[in-house]
């Protein structure tokens, strides 16, 4: 009887396996030696392919040589390393300190350090507007600043009603949208005058810690804990005009401009893929068992390349694992 309901259950596609046949294929895997503790977010420098990883809990950057399939160094001295995000165009690494609190700059080829940008307590995300040359950095009990990485100053700052998590900027725009769980909102941001716009009160959902931003469909991904779902804004009108349910312990999303999808990854231990239907509606295209604790991953659209990170708990050893994105 058993035996029967779990074929049924991979038959319907409830629950599979990264197999040749599905949208995320793994590829391969890229050992993290003697990283302990939570791993958070990742950083592709492309021009050099190598990956620089956030070790929070072991209070180092892990740089990744992709070219070998190997961990390269492990540059040692953060203080619960969160953000990190590459500037191409200057070829320097911004890695932001929660314990600190500080903005550190690497240079890509080294690496070392190159400056340090105080700002305050959990500086955590991090994002780079590569046409005005400037970084954006969420810290405190509710900040983002804008930063000049060429100058070290911090330019701006804007306050909000709680710690800001994930946020994303437009390219088209101006507006930059930021969850903030302690208001159970998004923050809508002008980033030219940095003041606050408006706020986007969730329904059916908290702890709203990943975003994804479908720009040219006019539509803002806000992944929640409590209960595990993903609610949809029209950013033309800020309405929820959405939702579905995913996997627990989510941590990071993201849309699939070409394809279509949205890949969640999630600390339950699955990375699931929804594919869309229509504006505000997604059917799970897969459901792939991956590790507890894979929470955090990045997505590289021009490479098909998904990138989940693993922690070391038990058995289980941390690593990169690298998934191809097919049709």
């Amino acid at each position: 009887m058993r035996r029967s309901w779990c074929a049924a259950i991979l038959a319907a596609g409830m629950f599979q396996t990264a197999s040749p046949q599905g949208p995320a294929v793994l590829k391969q895997t890229i050992d993290l030696p003697q990283v302990e503790g939570r791993i958070d977010h990742l950083a592709l420098d492309g021009a050099r392919q190598q990956m620089f990883v956030a070790a929070l809990g072991n209070n180092t950057v892990e740089v990744l040589d992709l070219a070998k399939g190997v961990r390269a160094r492990s540059l040692p001295g953060f203080h619960e390393p969160q953000g990190i995000v590459v500037l191409p165009d200057s070829n320097l690494v911004a890695v932001a300190n929660g314990q600190s609190g500080d903005l550190v700059l690497l240079d890509a080829r080294d690496p070392s350090v190159k400056r340090t940008i105080p700002l305050s307590e959990d500086a955590d995300n991090v994002r780079y507007d590569a046409a005005a040359r400037r970084l954006y950095v969420a810290h405190g009990s509710g900040a983002i600043s804008a930063v000049d990485p060429a100058r070290g100053q911090v330019l701006g700052e804007v306050r909000l009603p709680g710690h800001p998590e994930s946020f994303q900027l437009e390219r088209g725009g101006s507006r930059v949208y930021a969850n903030v769980p302690a208001a159970g909102a998004v923050a809508v941001i002008n980033r030219q005058t940095m003041k606050q716009e408006a706020t986007w009160l969730l329904a059916g959902g908290k702890a709203n810690y990943p975003m994804a931003l479908d720009e040219e469909g006019h539509r803002l991904f806000v992944g929640c804990r409590q209960p595990a779902k993903v609610l949809i804004f029209d950013t033309a009108s800020g309405r929820q005009v959405g939702a579905f349910e995913i996997s627990g312990d989510t941590d990071d999303l993201f849309f699939d401009a070409v394809r279509k999808r949205l890949y969640i990854s999630c600390g339950e231990g699955f990375l699931d893929v929804f594919q869309r239907q229509d504006a505000d509606h997604f059917t799970r295209a897969a459901h792939v068992a991956t590790a507890a604790g894979a929470r955090t991953s990045l997505y590289v659209p021009r490479e098909n390349r998904l990138y989940l990170a693993v922690p070391h708990r038990g058995d289980q050893k941390a690593e990169i694992r690298v998934y191809e994105v097919r049709d």
